[in-house]
């Protein structure tokens, strides 16, 4: 089995009505605990790297730590299980370049912020370089709020997709794929709290529905044609009350909710882009671990449980949110 692109697993997925999670990696624990639960549901898989995490870990560690396990799926799964490596908000070309040079099979240029015709011809150059070379691309139209690699953008700043600019975005581009903007944002907070409503009884803010019209509208005008969402973890409560309690301080950090997520999947999106729930599950198991264990100090005996955390909310994603369980 080697990387593949996410040509097929596009195709499948748009005509099954379920979505792939594309899940941010930057360390082994991360990886084996996605790999190992996708191998489990026979799940297709996209493992994505951002440019933080590119340069925290160094592309070659992460792609050897990939290329393991895709080796571990082939020795352990008894099938082939696809995986796609993806770059994640590729900011320039000489970055989409970088890891298309060195095997990605697919990379997103994001130039969302900049005026359209920017935004096509800085995406055109990226596409004719990776289709030259067997990969795929993702752009972006539309901008969303929240902090993606440590840059903020406010929610003055972001910005819904404008479903008139899509057919002449992809005709113009040639990209693969099409991450639109529908009111999901990056991070773990979400929206702040004078955009959500609070549940009465319970405290929690509850966050503004999905632009669903807007995600109609796109389908409508590109049929069949690869939509992704972004900023779509839903910062599961648990993880956040645990980090909480542990000492942590996330006061009103709230998500996406996940019957949301699954509708989107059946409209017409199919890639749905985890990214801060990995993360809330490694943290909370670490300070859970370091609060009730403070003499410990071996790596694993607290890796390993955010390792297991992981694992089971992949799992759990996969089937319950993406519903690409058995697509493999």
């Amino acid at each position: 089995m080697a990387i593949v692109t996410t040509t097929e697993m596009f195709k499948k997925a748009y005509n099954g009505g379920y979505a792939i999670g594309a899940f941010n990696v930057n360390n082994m624990e991360i990886i084996q605990g996605i790999t190992e639960a996708a191998i489990d549901l026979k799940a297709p898989l996209i493992l994505q790297v951002s440019k933080g995490a590119r340069s925290y870990a160094k592309h070659v560690y992460l792609m050897k730590l990939i290329e393991a396990a895709v080796a571990d799926a082939e020795q352990s799964a008894g099938f082939d299980l696809p995986i796609a490596v993806h770059l994640d908000h590729g900011d320039s070309f000489e970055l989409c370049k970088s890891c298309i040079d060195g095997g990605f099979s697919s990379v997103m240029i994001d130039k969302s912020g900049l005026p359209i015709e920017e935004n096509i011809k800085i995406t055109k150059q990226v596409v004719e370089y990776a289709h030259d070379h067997g990969v795929v691309v993702e752009a972006e139209l539309g901008t969303l709020a929240g902090v993606e690699d440590e840059v903020n953008v406010s929610a003055e700043d972001s910005s819904y997709t404008k479903p008139e600019d899509v057919q002449h975005f992809v005709e113009e581009t040639g990209c693969d794929s099409l991450a639109i903007a529908i009111g999901t944002s990056h991070g773990a907070y979400k929206f702040t709290a004078a955009q959500c409503t609070r549940d009465p009884e319970t405290g929690k803010l509850i966050p503004p529905p999905l632009r669903f019209d807007i995600l109609e509208e796109v389908a409508k005008r590109l049929p069949g044609f690869p939509i992704v969402l972004h900023g779509s973890s839903s910062v599961p409560q648990e993880f956040v009350d645990k980090i909480n309690k542990f000492g942590g301080k996330m006061p009103d950090a709230v998500g996406i909710p996940e019957a949301q997520l699954r509708e989107a999947a059946k409209m017409a999106v199919c890639k749905i882009n985890i990214d801060s729930d990995l993360r809330l599950a490694l943290t909370a198991c670490i300070r859970e671990h370091f609060a009730e264990h403070p003499d410990h100090f071996d790596p694993r005996q607290y890796l390993k449980p955010g390792r297991e955390a992981i694992r089971a909310m992949v799992a759990h994603k996969i089937v319950d949110v993406l519903g690409c369980d058995g697509k493999a």
